[in-house]
């Protein structure tokens, strides 16, 4: 597999061996496995705090060296909710929370489809980081938590000034969209509530949420759509 003894080492966790091995002078701490994994990311994608901070003390170690999909540890840590990992990431000054990956997305958008609001709370406390970056579908971390109905991580990045929260994707389709597709009925009134969402905006096809509640009998969004000011004054 390409993997080096270290990398094993890494993750499976196993500080002493680690150590052991970094004390040899023909040891390459950063090699690439053959799915471009390095002994850092191995470790932070298995949540292995221990190893994940010895690797960091090194100065030929780089955060963010990334897989063969341009993830790096911190995309993974973040996508496996992995909070104390991407605390640890992130104390290096030169980690990179905004690095994109082969689809165009940072590690916030794994941790925003997923729901990780722990995870999400602590990326957005980056000054480096851009909240509303659409990856390569014009899909951003918000369009992510709509559709997977994670009401709480909705929350957390609507109380952002620099997320859009009627952003389309390539498509057309905003969060209210795919949120009332996906039936999500608290994301709809997460949506509904704000002055800057449209609530008939149709996709490029010219289909609005509404018709798509409609055809996939989400009856709740449904309600709500049809009374969307009357929803608002009732939530106030």
């Amino acid at each position: 597999m390409g993997n080096t003894p270290l990398a094993w080492a890494a993750s499976n966790g196993h500080e002493a061996i680690v150590k052991i091995l970094l004390g040899r002078d023909d040891i390459a701490p950063d090699k690439l496995g053959e799915d471009g994994q390095t002994p850092l990311l191995l470790a932070a994608e298995n949540g292995h705090e221990g190893v994940a901070k010895i690797l960091l003390e090194r100065g030929d170690v780089d955060p963010n060296k990334p897989d063969n999909c341009g993830r790096t540890p911190l995309w993974w840590a973040a996508h496996n909710e992995l909070e104390e990992v991407v605390k640890i990431l992130l104390e290096r000054d030169d980690a990179d929370s905004n690095k994109l990956d082969h689809d165009g997305q940072t590690p916030l958008w794994p941790a925003a489809w997923n729901g990780h609001e722990g995870v999400v709370k602590i990326l957005l406390g980056r000054s480096d980081l851009n909240p509303n970056e659409p990856n390569k579908h014009g899909q951003t971390p918000l369009w992510w938590a709509a559709l997977g109905g994670h009401g709480g991580v909705m929350k957390l990045l609507l109380g952002r000034d620099d997320v859009n929260p009627d952003e389309p994707d390539k498509y057309g389709r905003t969060p209210l969209w795919w949120a009332a597709y996906g039936g999500r009925e608290e994301v709809v009134k997460i949506l509904l509530e704000r002055d800057d969402v449209n609530p008939n905006e149709p996709d490029r096809y010219g289909q609005t949420p509404l018709q798509q509640a409609i055809e996939n009998g989400h009856a709740g969004v449904i309600a709500l759509l049809q009374h969307p000011t009357s929803t608002t004054h009732s939530m106030a």
